[in-house]
């Protein structure tokens, strides 16, 4: 059968698309339906398999939810609270900053490279420099503190100050994405409105509320959802800068992947595991749809 230019492109763009369909299913879907799978079972990592137990594993997962130290309870009431500082602090810095960066005419590629190179640096190289900034006696930040008369902090060290510490560094690291994407946004809005709002008489603040938040409402959604389920994540940053890579002190940092890593891979408790991750994963989801009814918004002018 002989085709036509037409469906012999048609024929290799689903060719194409097949590529990246294969991809998804074999490293996104496979590993999901899989964990799903395991969650259900007593799966014992040395014998690739497990005999079926329902919901013993969710139901063990509820049960230390409510003990009154439990891992687990910590790891979700930290993630909350990762979420809770990180979001609308990356948030309110990249929009400020990337408003500040559409002021300026000059070095304006320098300033933009300089906030994205954290971004392409390493979790791993990220929390080494920033352990050595941290540190009790010979960190920079400390010996700062020194020179003005104020006392050392011990930040990683202190069951208090270790999560906002660690938080900081994910704000700090990711910053830079966050700014590029809202100067994108701003370059979009037309002058037209901006001039047509100082005809009416609008100051500075009027004009920001009434006609850059609105219209940036696109970019604030998408953000906001990224950045949520990346601070839901947090695992690189804990392990590398928290004592001994298991979330502490007394467990003030750990969060619910680092849980499911202890339990999978240093437990191998993996049904155990497997359940964490699934509950992530509908928290994540629930999250998800919350945030994109709440935020979005129509805007029209």
């Amino acid at each position: 059968m002989r085709l036509t230019l037409r469906q012999r492109q048609v024929v290799w763009a689903y060719i194409f698309l097949s590529v990246s369909l294969v991809f998804f299913v074999v490293i996104r879907w496979y590993p999901t339906i899989l964990a799903f799978n395991i969650s259900f079972r007593d799966w014992n990592v040395f014998e690739a398999g497990g005999p079926w137990v329902g919901l013993q594993n969710y139901q063990e997962i509820w049960a230390d939810f409510f003990k009154p130290r439990s891992a687990v309870r910590a790891a979700f009431w930290n993630t909350v609270r990762y979420v809770v500082l990180g979001v609308p602090t990356q948030m309110a810095l990249g929009l400020g900053i990337a408003m500040l960066l559409g002021q300026i005419r000059r070095f304006v590629g320098f300033f933009r490279a300089a906030y994205f190179i954290p971004y392409v640096t390493s979790f791993v190289a990220v929390a080494f420099v920033w352990n050595w900034l941290y540190a009790p006696q010979s960190g920079l930040i400390n010996q700062i503190l020194q020179a003005f008369g104020l006392p050392p902090q011990p930040f990683t060290k202190s069951p208090n100050q270790a999560l906002p510490a660690i938080t900081a560094v994910a704000v700090w690291r990711s910053l830079g994405f966050t700014v590029i994407i809202f100067l994108a946004g701003l370059q979009q809005i037309p002058d037209i409105y901006y001039e047509a709002a100082r005809i009416d008489g609008a100051n500075r603040w009027q004009i920001f509320w009434r006609v850059t938040l609105p219209l940036l409402n696109p970019v604030i959604v998408y953000l906001s959802v990224l950045q949520t389920i990346s601070f839901l994540r947090m695992f690189d940053l804990v392990q590398n800068m928290s004592e001994q890579g298991q979330g502490g002190p007394l467990k003030s940092t750990t969060t619910v992947v680092l849980e499911v890593y202890r339990e999978g891979f240093s437990s191998y408790n993996m049904g155990y595991a497997a359940a964490l991750t699934v509950i992530l994963f509908f928290v994540i989801l629930l999250i998800t749809i919350f945030q994109l009814r709440v935020l979005s918004r129509r805007v029209e002018y």
